[in-house]
């Protein structure tokens, strides 16, 4: 009962919020981008919320800690170091001075701008129209198992009211509504996953005790004390989950947008060291959580076919002996981490449609109030597909396609578009060529990484290197992106440049005078 009354109250407060935010949404600078005056806590937050979902909470912490024991909380801390702090410091000041600029709205547009090029605009919206639908999809993955802790209702019921529930305040609200959803879920998350990690210590006997029962269980080719370590067992298959994990939100579309819409430079400094906390806090927390896993050895489900741990088990079965308050925590916590990341993702899946391929597209002139229109309508496209396939994963066993697809589609778009927008934000050198054989990297990675996995292609005769590269979807996303890094500079010193005069007007906005308070600089 509890848990039902904490629900009701949650989604009242939610579609409260998106007829509210309905004004902030009559225009499409409004609705993409907030009228790009979003202070510092809520674009934080919405960074936070955008990048930490279930997928994190109950499928990422629940493997990564069966395989790394408590080591795996480096990932939460390359999070928060390498995803946020340095995000924010590198790419946030920098994306929002050149976006506004070139009144670019969505990383797309910032490509066909930025290089003078519409066909690389195009194929980036392709690109992410591909690959952020199966995304999109993951993120009802856990919740599954975790209400059927609490409510005897079927999965497809839990996946129709968190996807009516998010399109109902995105669609009214847009990115204001999101944003502000956004600081509430994120304070719930906050308070959540500290209340779990407290039941879960105190359940084993403290935290000391909980280490000494890790430090117990025997790890292959390890005497005991693997899962209690610094590194854990496998410390370089640890370093490219840290990378992919974090180094991967510099190229997503939907975490990089939120740097379109932050209002003034002190909110970039405050938003900073909030995004990094929250980060911490969350990702550093789930993934230690985690790393306790293995005391539950007994109450997981396995593969019968193969004997291996379902991780999506793993967290429910740690949680399913904890009070039913705390539980109760939990389900929100973890819809409030899917809902948030799925309203960001469908904003930008939608967004990037309407403005980038429909309307250059479109014959008859479209007005601002068509235009919000018909990204309201792809917000229920994709929040329909998404949930579909969700629902077919469940109730097919044994179909693998669309779980492969989820993971390879966050080194797709990370691969494709990390260092372009990088490069690009930061050196006049880089050229239209270039960006197009990044794209065609990343994807390229991408699609073999599924085809062998699919295929269940034996790699080991490939050679040492690309086997390694190839065993997972985690180690070729690694690839894809630091291939990218590489092949950029490469393929510009080669191929033709952008006009000159056109570069230094692009760069020409980071040179602008802007008068400040001397709180803020002390001048020459």
């Amino acid at each position: 009962m509890f848990t039902v009354v904490l629900l009701v109250v949650y989604f009242a407060v939610m579609i409260g919020i998106g007829l509210y935010c309905r004004k902030n949404a009559t225009d499409v600078n409004g609705f993409v981008l907030g009228g790009r005056s979003v202070g510092p806590w809520l674009t934080a937050f919405a960074f936070g919320t955008s990048y930490f979902s279930a997928v994190i909470f109950v499928g990422y912490a629940g493997q990564f800690g069966w395989l790394y024991g408590t080591s795996a909380t480096w990932a939460g801390l390359g999070n928060a170091f390498i995803g946020s702090l340095l995000a924010w410091n590198i790419l946030g000041r920098r994306t929002r001075i050149m976006t506004q600029e070139l009144d670019a709205k969505t990383m797309p547009d910032y490509f066909g701008k930025r290089f003078d090029s519409n066909t690389l605009k195009v194929v980036a919206s392709l690109i992410v129209f591909v690959f952020l639908i199966p995304y999109t999809a993951s993120l009802y993955n856990g919740l599954s198992s975790l209400f059927n802790l609490v409510f005897d209702i079927p999965y497809w019921v839990v996946i129709l009211i968190m996807a009516v529930l998010t399109g109902v305040y995105v669609i009214f609200g847009g990115y204001m509504a999101t944003a502000i959803n956004d600081f509430i879920q994120g304070i719930i998350m906050l308070f959540g996953i500290c209340a779990v990690i407290g039941a879960v210590l105190s359940q084993n006997g403290g935290l000391v005790e909980a280490m000494k029962k890790l430090s117990a269980v025997p790890a292959e080719g390890w005497e005991a004390g693997a899962y209690s370590s610094f590194f854990g067992p496998d410390p370089l298959a640890l370093l490219f989950v840290v990378i992919l994990t974090s180094l991967g939100t510099w190229g997503l579309p939907q975490m990089v947008g939120k740097f379109y819409a932050i209002k003034s430079e002190n909110d970039i400094h405050k938003g900073t060291i909030i995004s990094t906390v929250f980060a911490i806090i969350v990702a550093g927390g789930c993934y230690f959580l985690g790393g306790f896993g293995r005391l539950y050895a007994d109450k997981i489900k396995y593969n019968e076919a193969t004997g291996k741990p379902l991780f999506d088990t793993i967290v429910p079965a740690m949680l399913s002996t904890l009070p039913v308050v705390i539980i109760a925590i939990v389900v929100v916590l973890v819809l409030s981490a899917s809902m948030s990341t799925l309203s960001s993702l469908v904003l930008t899946s939608s967004s990037t449609l309407t403005l980038d391929v429909i309307k250059p597209y479109s014959k008859k002139e479209m007005d601002e109030k068509k235009q919000v229109f018909i990204m309201r309508l792809f917000i229920v496209f994709f929040i329909l597909v998404s949930a579909v396939i969700a629902v077919i994963k469940d109730s097919i066993p044994g179909l693998t396609f669309i779980a492969q697809m989820m993971g390879v589609s966050w080194g797709a778009l990370a691969g494709a578009f990390l260092a372009p927008f990088l490069y690009g934000l930061y050196w006049k050198g880089v050229t239209k060529a270039s960006v197009g054989v990044c794209y065609a990297w990343g994807c390229l990675m991408a699609v073999l990484q599924l085809i062998i996995s699919l295929a269940k292609v034996d790699t080991s005769s490939w050679g040492p290197v690309l086997s390694y590269i190839f065993k997972s979807s985690i180690n070729s996303g690694v690839v894809a992106m630091v291939g990218g890094l590489i092949i950029v500079p490469i393929v510009s010193a080669f191929t033709k440049k952008l006009d000159a005069k056109f570069v230094e007007e692009t760069f020409s906005c980071y040179d602008k005078k802007t008068e400040v308070s001397q709180k803020t600089s002390l001048g020459e």
